[in-house]
């Protein structure tokens, strides 16, 4: 067995989420240059070019890249064969968030419940972990701040196999064009298919982390990407919603197994800041 503290595991958190506020995935920014070249709308492509300065900003004076810091999301891929000492591993992990959302000056967002009593927590804790028991001696976290400007805008549909890819493909398209404008367009839309209620809509969540310059190893999974974001990006809402032909800059898709008579599909709509950090200890 290997022991790790619960400190490394708070100054790990904490500087993921920090790293992810300041500094965008290098993906990101290669897409906004490249579709700010393909970009038919002047206004669009001005848009373009304020986001990618604004990253800049962002990475050299290291502060947010945007005001809604998000809520704080993690995969953790925890090895059978470590041990935390001095503490516990998900208090260490809250621990971390704190740090970060205080001492990195990143909004606060989170409210203690969702209905009634709506105060907020002031350390943007607790976070949502999910975390996946996996052979080894190491812990690697992938974590994100998801903001809820896109949040909002996504979406799950319990789809029979009946419907086939053509039906996957149309929730896909509605729920892009049902949210319009409102995501902060440019987008990227990750999509989870299969698996259960609740697993489609973490694999949706986890495909917005995947870096956009990537595919789904499954070619015919990842032609479905290519034209689905061709199709999006023809809706015209365009960047910040104010028209051109850059609506998304990637969609990506992640799969798991499911029952004989299901296909669930989730979609989670995630604005062009799709903040995500990874690292192993």
């Amino acid at each position: 067995m290997r022991k790790i503290k619960a400190d490394t595991v708070t100054k790990t958190v904490k500087q993921l989420f920090m790293d992810c506020n300041y500094f965008i995935d290098d993906s990101i920014t290669k897409a906004l240059k490249d579709f700010r070249e393909k970009e038919k709308s002047p206004v669009g492509k001005n848009v373009l070019s304020q986001l990618l300065e604004n990253n800049e900003i962002a990475a050299k004076e290291q502060i947010p890249i945007c005001q809604d810091t998000g809520m704080a999301v993690l995969f953790v891929e925890y090895g059978d064969k470590v041990v935390i000492e001095d503490g516990s591993f998900k208090e260490a992990v809250e621990q971390g968030v704190r740090e970060a959302y205080d001492e990195g000056y990143l909004r606060k967002s989170v409210v203690t419940d969702p209905v009634f009593d709506r105060i907020n927590t002031k350390d943007n804790t607790p976070a949502v972990i999910h975390t996946e028991i996996v052979p080894g001696d190491k812990i690697k976290f992938l974590v994100g701040g998801k903001g809820f400007g896109s949040e909002n805008m996504s979406a799950i549909k319990m789809l029979t196999p009946s419907y086939g890819a053509e039906g996957v493909k149309d929730f896909i398209l509605e729920t892009v064009k049902k949210a319009g404008p409102n995501p902060c367009p440019p987008i990227v839309v990750g999509v989870g298919i299969g698996g259960t209620f609740e697993k489609a809509a973490q694999l949706a969540k986890k495909a917005t982390f995947r870096p956009i310059d990537t595919k789904n190893p499954d070619p015919r999974y990842a032609q479905m990407e290519d034209e689905l974001l061709e199709k999006i990006n023809r809706m015209g809402f365009g960047p910040a919603g104010l028209g051109g032909n850059t609506t998304a800059l990637g969609v990506n898709i992640e799969t798991y197994p499911t029952h004989i008579a299901g296909m669930p599909v989730a979609v989670n709509i995630c604005c062009h800041a799709a903040r995500h950090k990874e690292a192993e200890i």
